[in-house]
């Protein structure tokens, strides 16, 4: 079982997403049938099949900022990330984000546009391994929301512990139409550059917990489905906490297909060697640390070129940088 904040939504952040969703935004369930007629009349992309080599590459050393407690307002210091000193002594604007990590469903085209404007990449955060009832269908733009089309496709186990979400059974076909659907929709359509997801380590929470038989073999399969719908789709993967699992193997065999990763709390747990396969393929890494002093784990995390950062544990704005 996972030790770690395994997360990026913590109960604040639940809360208030939660109250920007419409009071009477009650979820109404959706037939197999009618779901797969959804599935097939999406929106057409505007973005082409990209070509080999295509897919954007974060360089190992770009700066970070992750904030998904709202909709990212670009006009806004604390948000941004921005006009901070960091624990190596570098200084704005040298020392801005130039990577954004922000919610799918809550940020519109028109931000994910502005950051690019500035120079910016923007990555698009999802969930993939459990769904919880957060959003409206109108916050998602569908008739009926992600959350409600797994609920009624039975592709929902048991409850994540700590958070009123519910294991995705990633062995089923439907659950993983959907989560493309949502890739296709909140992350491709908006302009994203890279897909962010979450709890995509669920076979290391499979005591009898999940509701499913979800092996690592499972897990490797259903990452590598949406990973190459993905790329087909011109977006990189960042993977998330594979660490986690405190499984080397399951972290190799997932590297040659990620253009990056994030960890929480490596340097708190003691997991951040697992992460070497990309520090040796000379990856992006970013690391979100939570409890410790900057001097307890900047030093480690900039020798091994890794983006450490200080961050709120509500992810809500304002960051301290190790580099």
């Amino acid at each position: 079982m996972n030790r770690k904040r395994t997360h990026g939504l913590t109960v604040a952040m639940l809360a208030a997403i939660t109250a920007m969703t419409p009071a009477a935004s009650a979820v109404a369930s959706t037939s197999g049938t009618a779901r797969a007629h959804q599935l097939a009349s999406l929106t057409p992309l505007t973005r082409t099949r990209p070509t080999a080599g295509t897919v954007w590459q974060p360089p190992a050393d770009t700066d970070w900022m992750w904030e998904l407690s709202q909709p990212l307002r670009t006009n806004n210091a604390r948000l941004m990330g921005t006009g901070v000193r960091a624990y190596n002594g570098d200084t704005p604007p040298g020392d801005n984000p130039a990577l954004y990590d922000i919610d799918a469903i809550i940020n519109h085209a028109s931000t994910i546009s502005r950051l690019h404007q500035r120079g910016d990449h923007v990555i698009c955060y999802i969930e993939v391994g459990s769904a919880g009832n957060y959003y409206s269908a109108a916050q998602e733009g569908i008739p009926t929301t992600y959350y409600a089309q797994l609920r009624a496709a039975g592709d929902l186990g048991k409850k994540l512990q700590g958070y009123p979400e519910y294991f995705i059974n990633i062995n089923a076909p439907s659950a993983v139409s959907i989560i493309e659907s949502m890739i296709h929709q909140q992350c491709a359509a908006k302009g994203f550059d890279a897909v962010e997801t979450d709890l995509d380590e669920t076979f290391g929470h499979n005591e009898g917990n999940t509701g499913f038989t979800i092996t690592k073999a499972n897990e490797e399969s259903y990452l590598t489905t949406l990973v190459t719908y993905m790329h087909s789709l011109g977006l990189g993967w960042i993977a998330k906490n594979l660490d986690d699992t405190g499984n080397a193997s399951f972290v190799n065999h997932m590297e040659p297909m990620a253009q990056g990763i994030i960890t929480e709390q490596c340097s708190q747990y003691h997991t951040c060697s697992l992460l070497r396969p990309f520090e040796a393929a000379g990856k992006w890494i970013g690391n979100a640390e939570y409890s410790l002093t900057q001097a307890q784990f900047c030093p480690k995390d900039n020798a091994a070129n890794i983006n450490g950062i200080l961050f709120n544990v509500n992810l809500d704005g304002g960051r301290k940088p190790c580099r």
